[in-house]
């Protein structure tokens, strides 16, 4: 397949598109609608190579990148509809929206509240530090994406409310607060996608950590969507190689380089493009791990995801993560009930072979950690969700099962309760107790 030049299109754009004609004018008016909160883009590779508009209604690119009207309470639509009808600009209407954006929970999990660090009293606000061993960084030019999908949990950061966003340029600071952190050692650099920067612009982010007296870091991870919105980044785009060169030097400067794929759908690993890219990124010593979230309409399908694995393991990719949809945005429309999750996770993954089973999951993403749904079992004659944390905000919740009482209808962790009779579960009591440490730590810091 031949490169292509990357032509983007957004909500005031859409109509340029050469498949604009393809869309009803319901359809054109709810991504309008949708598209004014949520953030809406799209480019001609998943345009021309991942959509199939012979069934666009029930296409899972299409659900993943065009805005739908269920994507918002009936009542938010409402609110919306005659603004937009109206022919209001995104001025006109942006009180509206933003009071709407408020209402979505737009930072789940404590993301600004409890994530936010700080070094020799400046808050860093382009990272983020939940877990021990692993930071994250938001460098700012990455902060934008090559196309956006439409139930991303970081929607917030490409809406243009500043005080939303996590960004920052002071590489500087982030070494110093590494040094301070003897305890890190992976730094996950994300966004957005960080695979949107020139590489001459990426390279500075990264030898900024490589120049660096560093011993503790001893793995630099990507996250990034490029491979499916845009695998010509390692094949034939303006800078091609000297990007694949940069993975390559992290390995010689003695670092593990981990690229953390987004891979929702097989189709997202059909075509020659991407199979290529993937190759070349192995080609540099880079692992490429993959993960995502299990969605309505996109993928909830065991079949679909053992497929899917047993393709990753084929191109040399490791199967890391099942997620289940965030408690933010579009969460209702795509949320697959917690018992269907671990069902379909169960029987896919008793499809594939040991080297498929790397995958973990079904995985919630709260505010205490990452929590797996086991399973469901019967525990002296009460029926129960049995739970563990894959991660956690203290390290000594890890690898400790804990019981919620089954609820069919539960999407996400705060839908459940104890099981047994329990007023709350282990970990509640302690997160209040670590949340107090980490407010009088940071007060602490600000005053040295």
């Amino acid at each position: 397949m031949a490169n292509k030049d990357y032509k983007a299109y957004a909500l005031h754009s859409f109509h340029k598109m050469p498949q604009y004609n393809y869309l009803t004018e319901e359809q054109k008016l709810n991504i309008r609608v949708v598209g004014s909160v949520l953030p809406f883009k799209v480019n001609n590779y998943v345009l021309d190579e991942l959509i199939d508009w012979s069934d666009v209604e029930n296409d899972p690119m299409f659900q993943l990148t065009f805005p739908q009207k269920g994507m918002l309470s009936p009542e938010h639509f409402e609110r919306l509809l005659p603004l937009v009808k109206s022919g209001k600009d995104k001025y006109e209407m942006r009180e509206v929206v933003n009071d709407i954006r408020m209402e979505l929970n737009p930072h789940p999990a404590g993301q600004q509240s409890s994530n936010v660090p700080e070094v020799n009293g400046t808050k860093l606000t382009g990272v983020q530090h939940k877990y021990n061993e692993t930071m994250l960084f938001f460098p700012r030019k990455g902060q934008t994406c090559h196309a956006y999908c439409t139930f991303c949990f970081r929607w917030p950061q490409f809406v243009g409310i500043d005080d939303l966003k996590f960004a920052m340029n002071e590489t500087n600071l982030v070494v110093e607060y590494i040094k301070a952190n003897p305890q890190i050692t992976d730094i996950l650099i994300t966004g957005g996608d960080p695979m949107i920067m020139a590489p001459e612009v990426f390279e500075t982010y990264l030898d900024a950590l490589l120049s660096a007296d560093l011993p503790n870091l001893r793995n630099i991870r990507i996250g990034s969507k490029s491979l499916t919105f845009w695998p010509y980044k390692y094949t034939a785009d303006k800078g091609w190689e000297k990007f694949l060169r940069l993975f390559d030097r992290v390995a010689k400067a003695g670092k593990h380089l981990t690229f953390m794929a987004h891979f929702n759908n097989p189709v997202e690993l059909s075509t020659p493009t991407v199979r290529k890219a993937i190759q070349n990124i192995r080609n540099t010593g880079a692992q490429i791990r993959t993960q995502a979230p299990i969605m309505r309409y996109i993928n909830d399908d065991s079949q679909l995801w053992a497929n899917m694995w047993k393709e990753q393991v084929k191109l040399g990719c490791i199967p890391y993560y099942m997620f289940i949809a965030r408690d933010t945005g579009a969460q209702d429309y795509f949320a697959v009930d917690l018992e269907r999750c671990w069902n379909i996770y169960r029987k896919a993954y008793n499809q594939v072979s040991g080297i498929a089973r790397t995958v973990r999951g079904p995985s919630m993403s709260a505010a205490p950690g990452k929590v797996q749904v086991v399973g469901i079992q019967e525990v002296y004659g009460e029926k129960v969700f049995v739970l563990n944390f894959l991660q956690g905000r203290d390290p000594d919740w890890v690898g400790r099962p804990f019981f919620a009482k089954y609820d069919p209808d539960a999407i996400w962790l705060d839908d459940l309760e104890p099981a047994f009779g329990e007023d709350e579960f282990f970990f509640e009591g302690a997160s209040a107790d670590l949340d107090m440490a980490e407010s009088e730590l940071d007060f602490t810091s600000s005053l040295n």
